[in-house]
């Protein structure tokens, strides 16, 4: 039996209830921010996974002579974030029924408050035996690193955890590299398939398929 499973947060276990183009254009809105960038935003939170909030963020993509501060713009988009994520069907019944065999961990990159945030709405904190957002980690996925630390937390080494994501190079990649095994969650529109990853599991049927996955990688 697998010793442990981690899981990713964002576009596997949660969804956004609205295109992340759109959140971030209604934030925008929200506090008459001089228009931002999608590919832009993108760019700044690689450079910045270990902020506390997503002000660097936007401090480093707004223009100099912008009026709106960027903590504002940042606390616009968390709360528009975390007003529409919603979790993926029966994500709450499959992740308690792993606990009853096992470790079960979330390692989910992001500034502290906006994925602090994003579990308070789901009310996911006490679901998991460990919860790390990587905003409070030395280094974010895909740094060995992170994944270590879900491991340590979780209270085995990390090859024998299986962690459970979407991003073929974040995830994926990132858990391989570390040592541990990878179960890539896949869906129409989302990314490519690794060729890096243990098993594939269709997100539409995430809570049924998964345990037999596990099963299977014993």
């Amino acid at each position: 039996m697998t010793n442990a499973v981690g899981f990713d947060l964002d576009h596997t276990l949660a969804v956004p209830g609205r295109d992340r183009r759109r959140i971030l254009a209604a934030a925008v809105d929200d506090v008459d921010a001089p228009p931002v960038s999608r590919e832009a935003y993108l760019a700044a939170h690689r450079e910045t996974h270990d902020a506390v909030t997503r002000a660097p963020i936007f401090d480093a993509v707004l223009p100099e002579d912008a009026t709106v501060s960027p903590d504002a713009l940042a606390a616009a988009y968390r709360r528009r974030i975390a007003e529409g994520i919603r979790p993926v069907d029966d994500a709450a019944a499959l992740v308690e029924s792993l606990r009853a065999d096992r470790p079960v961990g979330l390692l989910t990159n992001g500034p502290v408050k906006a994925q602090g945030d994003k579990l308070d709405a789901l009310d996911w904190w006490q679901a998991f035996d460990a919860v790390l957002v990587t905003g409070q980690l030395p280094a974010g996925k895909p740094d060995r690193r992170a994944f270590d630390a879900l491991a340590s937390a979780l209270g085995v080494d990390v090859v024998d955890l299986v962690y459970v994501g979407d991003e073929p190079v974040v995830d994926v990649e990132g858990a391989v590299d570390a040592g541990a095994r990878a179960v890539q969650v896949v869906w129409p529109e989302g990314p490519e398939r690794s060729p890096h990853a243990d098993a594939v599991v269709d997100r539409a049927h995430l809570a049924r398929d998964l345990p037999g996955v596990l099963d299977d990688l014993d």
